[in-house]
């Protein structure tokens, strides 16, 4: 094993997110019938919300906020209570993507694993300790908790205080998003693996260490 630590971001990379079918779980216990029309209109103010936050324009909790607005008026609630429904309703909805519940254990004892994500807190400690996943991981880093979102390099210099330091050499850097984790991980100086399932074209002036289709590919890049 050529790395002593593996990063990893949490959303896509090793869970799935069907933020549509939480939505509809969450809308459902309030009696409300969530359509795929209601979540492409929920995406228009989700996407660009999400962008502000990497950059750093916007707060978590602005982003966990503003993107229920709407509903909030709409159901005479609050935005921070169907933003609390939503990520207790994405723990249940979550699950690690194939392979890696078979690979983890496998890395675990090669290398030290950690996570740096741009999720929340909420959601991340409850989804590891549901899919039973906590224990390989010697380091969670949350951007909510930080104050800093990937591809921001202070979210990694944090990471590596964390981590006592280690030569950036032997840190990897697996996510799905190119231009959050990709180049954030380049920004910071380690090498990068590209998780891309879907085939998406490659971000012009962003290069991957690695590139990997499926989590049966990383197995076998960094285990043999």
């Amino acid at each position: 094993m050529r790395y002593d630590w593996i990063l990893f971001d949490a959303d896509e990379t090793l869970f799935s997110f069907d933020a549509f079918a939480g939505l509809k779980a969450m809308f459902k216990a309030l009696g409300v019938n969530f359509t795929e029309r209601d979540f492409a209109e929920y995406q228009t103010v989700n996407k660009p919300l999400w962008v502000k936050y990497q950059n750093g324009e916007i707060s978590a909790k602005q982003l966990q906020e503003d993107r229920f607005l709407v509903w909030a008026k709409r159901l005479n609630s609050v935005p921070g209570e169907l933003n609390r429904r939503f990520l207790d309703a994405m723990a249940d909805v979550c699950q690690p993507l194939e392979d890696v519940r078979e690979t983890l254990p496998l890395l675990a004892r090669k290398a030290k694993l950690g996570i740096i994500t741009n999720g929340f807190v909420q959601l991340q400690q409850i989804r590891l300790e549901k899919t039973g996943l906590r224990e390989y991981f010697d380091l969670v880093v949350i951007s909510e908790e930080v104050g800093f979102a990937k591809p921001d390099v202070a979210i990694f210099e944090h990471a590596f205080n964390v981590m006592d330091n280690p030569d950036k050499a032997r840190v990897l850097m697996v996510g799905d998003n190119a231009d959050s984790d990709i180049l954030g991980g380049i920004n910071a100086g380690i090498d990068t693996c590209w998780l891309n399932v879907d085939g998406k074209s490659k971000p012009v002036g962003i290069e991957p260490t690695f590139i990997a289709t499926s989590w049966a590919e990383i197995h076998t890049q960094l285990l043999g």
